[in-house]
Parts: C-alpha cells; sequence; structure tokens
C-alpha cells in the first residue's frame, strides 16, 4: 500500500487522498498554510502556554499536602518513565509510581524497575485477577465497535487502569495524577490534557454497552471508576497529562531515557517493543478491517507536528505491519493471545455501532 511521502500516512486511512506526487490531504494544507483538521491540529502556543499554566499553578497549589504530591502512571513506556524522571528529578516531587500489572512485557518490566531503583522513588504494584481481563478481551474483540479492536479495547480498557490510579490517589490523599500520554493520545473526546472535572466526578465509566450486554456480572462492572456512588464531600484528585503542555519529541524522548540510565538501551526505549502484548492482536484485527495500521494516523499526525521521525517511521512502520500480518517476530503474540482467548481470527468481529462503549458526560445525557 501507498503512503505519505512526507508523513507515511497510508493512502487508506480516513482523508488521506494521495496526489499523483504521494502527498496526503493533511501535508499539502499544511504546505499551504490552511489550518489542519482538529484531529491532527498541534495546539497554538497560547494554548500550550496556557496549559503549561495551569500544570504550574496544581502542582505548586498540591505541594506539601501529604505524604506525596503527585502520583505517576507507570507503564514502562518512555513517556511515562521520561515523565517520572521530570516528577521526580526536574520538579522536586514526592513522587508515588503506581502501575496496574495487567498484560506488561517482560522488557517494560526491566524498564520499570531498573528506573524506579535509579530514581529512588515508592512505587506500588496492583495485580488485579487475570480471568477478568482475558474475559472482557475476548468479549471485547468478539464484539467491536465501528472504530475496530484498538480504539475498542484500548478505551475499555484503558479507564480500568486510570480508574485504579484515580482510587489510589484518592486512597492516599494524592492531589495529583500524571499519566505518560504523548499527543495525540488519548482520543481528544475523553481528555486533552486534563480530564474534565465532569467525567472526574459526575460520570460512571463503566461503557454502557457491557453494562446492558448481559455478559457481566454487577460484581465484575464494579471495576469501573464510578464517582457518582461515592460520599458527598469526596476529594478528587486532578489527572493531567503533560506532555501535552510541554515540549515534545518522540526520537528526543528516547535518546533521554537512555543517557539518563532509565533504560538499558534504544531498543529498550522503543514502543514498538515496550507495548503490551495483546496489542498485536488488535492491531491484525484492525489491519484486517480497515487495511491500515490503526496507529499509523497518530504516527502521522506526530511526523508532521516534528515529534517524531520520518526516517525511523518510514522503516519501521512497514516492517510492523509485516510482522503482524505474518504473525512473525514481534508479531507472534497476535497468534499467543488468539490462542490465549481461545479465539479464531474469524471470531474478530466489528458489530457494534460508534460509541457503544464510551460512557455518557451527565451534561449530554
Amino acid at each position: 500500500m501507498r503512503a505519505c511521502s512526507s508523513c507515511i500516512l497510508p493512502e487508506a486511512a480516513p482523508g488521506a487522498d494521495l496526489d499523483a506526487k504521494g502527498v496526503c490531504r493533511f501535508c499539502r494544507d499544511a504546505k499551504a498554510g490552511l489550518p489542519a483538521a482538529p484531529s491532527n491540529a498541534a495546539p497554538p502556543e497560547e494554548e500550550l502556554k496556557r496549559r503549561r499554566a495551569v500544570l504550574d499553578e496544581a502542582l505548586s497549589q498540591g505541594r506539601g499536602k501529604g505524604e506525596y504530591d503527585v502520583l505517576v502512571c507507570l507503564s514502562g513506556g518512555k513517556d511515562s518513565l521520561y515523565l517520572l524522571h521530570r516528577a521526580k528529578v526536574e520538579l522536586g516531587l514526592r513522587v508515588l509510581a503506581f502501575t496496574t500489572d495487567v498484560n506488561l512485557p517482560d522488557i517494560a518490566w526491566n524498564n520499570i524497575l531498573r528506573t524506579v531503583k535509579k530514581l529512588q522513588v515508592d512505587h506500588l504494584v496492583y495485580r488485579p485477577q487475570s480471568e477478568f481481563y482475558k474475559k472482557l478481551f475476548r468479549y471485547l474483540l468478539t464484539h467491536q465497535e465501528a472504530r475496530g479492536a484498538v480504539y475498542t479495547v484500548s478505551y475499555v480498557y484503558a479507564p480500568l487502569f486510570e480508574g485504579d490510579a484515580i482510587k489510589v490517589a484518592m486512597q492516599k490523599g494524592i492531589p495529583i495524577v500524571l499519566a505518560g500520554y504523548s499527543p495525540g493520545q488519548p482520543e481528544p473526546e475523553r481528555m486533552t490534557f486534563e480530564f474534565s472535572r465532569d467525567l472526574m466526578t459526575r460520570t460512571d465509566w463503566t461503557p454502557p454497552h457491557l453494562r446492558t450486554c448481559g455478559a457481566f456480572s454487577e460484581d465484575e462492572l464494579s471495576r469501573f471508576y464510578n464517582p457518582t456512588l461515592l460520599p458527598k464531600g469526596t476529594q478528587f484528585p486532578r489527572y493531567f497529562a503533560p506532555f501535552h503542555a510541554w515540549d515534545y519529541n518522540q526520537e528526543t524522548i528516547m535518546k533521554k531515557v537512555v543517557e539518563l540510565g532509565l533504560v538499558a538501551n534504544t531498543r529498550s526505549a522503543s514502543p514498538i517493543f515496550s507495548n503490551y502484548p495483546i496489542n498485536w492482536l488488535l492491531m491484525l484485527s484492525d489491519l484486517k478491517a480497515f487495511g491500515f495500521n490503526p496507529y499509523a494516523p497518530e504516527f502521522a499526525a506526530l511526523i508532521r507536528s516534528g515529534k517524531a521521525s520520518y526516517n525511523q517511521w518510514r522503516l519501521m512502520a512497514p516492517a510492523v505491519d509485516w510482522m503482524i500480518r505474518n504473525k512473525a517476530l514481534l508479531g507472534k503474540d497476535a497468534a499467543i493471545w488468539l490462542k490465549e482467548l481461545g479465539l479464531r481470527e474469524s471470531d474478530l468481529a466489528i458489530n457494534l455501532p460508534h460509541g457503544a462503549y464510551d460512557p455518557v458526560l451527565p451534561s449530554a445525557a
């Protein structure tokens, strides 16, 4: 498949519209000085300054209020590792690192253990029972919403570990949660820079379809964060994605975490190696359904904004897709997870409408 010669966006991606020279519409618009589509637009500098001021004020107000100033979500990827370093070393915050241990690869755990030891931070690990997650993954993959497997699983799975972090922060009186989401993550409908107060304080995060499908018990559904059940007067933390405010460059951060000794080598810093193993199965499902890698638009947007390396992803993107389609090398995890979940490729199905799993904000109800 052809891809944009400037940003590697596949021609099958929505809105790509490659011209005769192989340049996508987004790159043509950028060259012509036209405003980017909202999903591809980098925030203006004024907005970034506003976000930095909001974050700085929140961190200042949160200092010294308890045993820890911030809780940092630590997944073992380069961004969360570097975020932990900045919080502890550069900002001088009292930090509790927090990891939900579900489906983390060995390389991510090696990164976590190395970084926690290097930075000398307290680290809390939550290991939930695995059978619920297997059941959840199995159901989601066979009942995908219109945006496919990566969206369906990630945006049901992510609220679970985000909710875990929020619950720990509330239990320990930590006023701020920091997550290492890069620009473009998560979906803008859920979060840009900070979770809204409506989402944090008034919204049941239980995915609507899971509540009505009859496949999950009330005990299983109670794993999702639901502030509507909390007592009046509960103090809620704020939840930020600092890389939505700070300068961000994927290649620079990969180099930084190696230079700082947080990871052993550049391979350990690469998102290709440190991502969740089940993600290979999600990408396989979406490649088959849509014809392109679901992460390609995100990386293309980073390349267009100068936050990721064109040369790196020009070579890496087709290699990743080859591994997925052939279930070879790292892509073998797709086959491993099919077996683990008792599924066949033919079981992977998109059969629910757009937004079936998206929690409904009270103001929109």
